[in-house]
């Protein structure tokens, strides 16, 4: 009997000794070798996704002097999140996403949101119109389409929620030209998938947006970084994986790497500045890091699943992107939507997403990637987070007991012909939300990017997941502007960023003019539709305190005759 007691209490306290090690294990980092290079490069950056190729793209142009190494522990570039497979969503402009337009208490519809990610895809769209032009990027049919965005709803609430959300948003310029119909024969001269086969009872409503965009990340990110491999400063260094980092006196960074390809054997850059762009992983390097800005997060890991539909007969007949409402309680990144996607030329229809709990932060991740990033620092904040968003889940826990009939079914929610044997189901790519320690809520979990990055910025890392690619020019500019504010002013970087972003420091939605002059520009190198906004819209609705829009909306006025490129629905406004 004493001898099980004393095994027990052996056994137990083995557990706390490693549970404490486990929890506080940031507190003895690894050591680092000394730097193999005495002078330092300028940039270092982990991960070769579209993140870090952009900003690679952005500094090579703006100081073609400067030294940049990217690292990549795959044996190619945008093989996790930024590929066509495995990223959630392509072209976020907030035209479809209901999840961007909360309805607010008191009825109104908040377009803030929408509006910003709206503005931030306008800088997507320059970014990638220059880089045509400097031959960085080749045909842009090769990366992006047009696609028109569609949100879908059904219900008497939904229906008078999407009806004042259309209202909402035509008042503004980057939203004119969104249609709204309650007729199930115009809705399926749109999306005629969606409405073949549905109870001509049944009460539907939608908006079309003719100017939305089906973009391939894993095409931006490879093209990006073949124009970058141009430059004798810039070295991809691919099966390379970054183990660890450390500051040293000087306020350069020790980064060691490990070569994949030669037994891993490591050695160690010294850098003036590092980015860590490394999608899911991100979290795990800047706590290894060190630095005291990383204490304040944590991560939660979500895959994703599709159902994937490659039949040439149904691609053909939907070739729009309709996006739906997530039902009540579950969480943003739950929006069903049905996809119209382009993979390196061949239609695909995806629809999802289906969440697939995984530990890992990375699809080609490890199973132990979550339990260790959980420290001393952030157990509890993840904890709260836990039994504060019980609904998340429970949602995952519903998921995960799907069965392909439950899939079906859901499918057909949206597609109501679907059979069985016309799709397959597929597993995209991880995402880790972002949990957050709030001085005022203690944790919580945070649904978009962040950037983090520390009080010398000599350090940053982009954090989170959806709008991401869609938006990467503009999260790249914030990310200079907090890590380089000395080249970021007038004398400095700015003159530059005009040529690259035109509309850099403008906001479009607050001037018809400009949103005709720089859409008109990136729709012609682009080959994207276009139409004129009226000069009736020429200010834009100031948004309430909270970013909401009440007062009910006339019908957009007709485009001018004969706009650019304009297409068929464009013509009947």
């Amino acid at each position: 009997m004493k001898k099980s007691i004393k095994a027990g209490l052996g056994a137990v306290l083995v557990l706390v000794l490693a549970s404490v090690l486990f929890l506080f294990w940031p507190l003895f980092p690894r050591s680092v070798p000394p730097a193999e290079n005495e002078q330092p490069v300028d940039v270092v950056m982990v991960g070769a996704g579209v993140m870090s190729t952009t900003l690679a793209t952005y500094l090579q142009e703006l100081q073609p002097d400067w030294k940049i190494e990217v690292f990549e522990r795959l044996d190619g570039v945008a093989l996790e999140s930024s590929n066509g497979w495995n990223n959630a969503g392509t072209g976020h402009s907030g035209f479809a996403e209901l999840n961007y337009t909360p309805e607010l208490p008191d009825g109104s519809i908040e377009t803030k949101r929408a509006v910003g990610i709206a503005e931030q895809f306008e800088v997507s769209r320059q970014f990638w119109t220059h880089q045509i032009g400097r031959s960085h990027m080749q045909n842009p049919q090769s990366f992006i389409n047009p696609t028109p965005h569609m949100s879908f709803v059904w219900g008497d609430e939904n229906i008078e929620y999407l009806r004042k959300r259309h209202q909402a948003l035509i008042k503004h310029p980057l939203f004119y030209g969104m249609e709204y119909s309650e007729d199930q024969a115009k809705i399926k001269e749109w999306a005629p998938l969606m409405i073949e086969g549905r109870d001509p009872a049944q009460k539907v409503a939608a908006t079309y947006m003719p100017l939305g965009t089906d973009v391939n990340y894993g095409a931006v990110t490879n093209q990006l970084m073949q124009g970058l491999q141009k430059s004798e400063n810039f070295k991809l260094n691919l099966q390379n994986e970054v183990r660890a980092l450390r500051q040293n006196d000087d306020k350069t960074w020790n980064v060691t790497v490990a070569d994949l390809a030669n037994n891993a054997k490591e050695r160690t850059i010294k850098a003036k500045f590092v980015f860590v762009g490394a999608g899911g992983a991100a979290l795990k390097l800047l706590q290894a890091s060190g630095i005291p800005e990383s204490k304040d997060y944590a991560g939660f890991p979500v895959g994703g699943q599709f159902l994937a539909i490659e039949n040439p007969e149904l691609t053909a007949r939907h070739i729009v992107k309709a996006y739906g409402k997530a039902s009540t309680g579950s969480p943003p990144m739950s929006v069903p939507h049905l996809d119209a996607r382009n993979m390196d030329g061949k239609p695909v229809v995806l629809f999802g997403p289906f969440a697939l709990y995984s530990t890992k932060f990375l699809k080609q991740g490890s199973w132990f990637d979550l339990f260790s990033s959980v420290t001393h620092e952030n157990l509890e904040g993840m904890l709260r987070v836990g039994i504060h968003n019980l609904d998340l889940v429970k949602y995952l826990m519903q998921q995960a007991t799907l069965t392909d009939a439950d899939r079906q079914q859901v499918l057909q929610d949206y597609f109501p012909n679907a059979k069985r044997e016309d799709w397959k189901l597929v597993t995209a790519g991880q995402r880790v939300q972002v949990i957050k320690r709030d001085p005022k809520e203690g944790a919580v979990l945070q649904f978009g990017t962040e950037i983090v990055s520390d009080k010398d910025g000599t350090i940053a890392a982009l954090m989170g997941a959806s709008p991401g690619a869609s938006t990467a020019p503009h999260i790249m500019l914030n990310l200079m502007a907090k890590a380089f504010p000395q080249q970021m002013t007038d004398d400095g970087w700015k003159a530059r960023l005009k040529q690259i972003v035109p509309s850099y420091g403008r906001k479009l939605n607050e001037d018809a003019a400009l949103t005709n002059e720089i859409r008109g520009m990136t729709s012609t190198a682009l080959n994207l539709p276009f139409v004129l906004v009226p000069p009736a819209l020429a200010k834009a609705p100031a948004p309430t305190a909270n970013g909401s829009t009440t007062a009910p909306a006339a019908a957009p006025q007709a485009a001018p005759a004969a706009p650019r490129q304009l297409n068929k629905e464009m013509q009947a406004l």
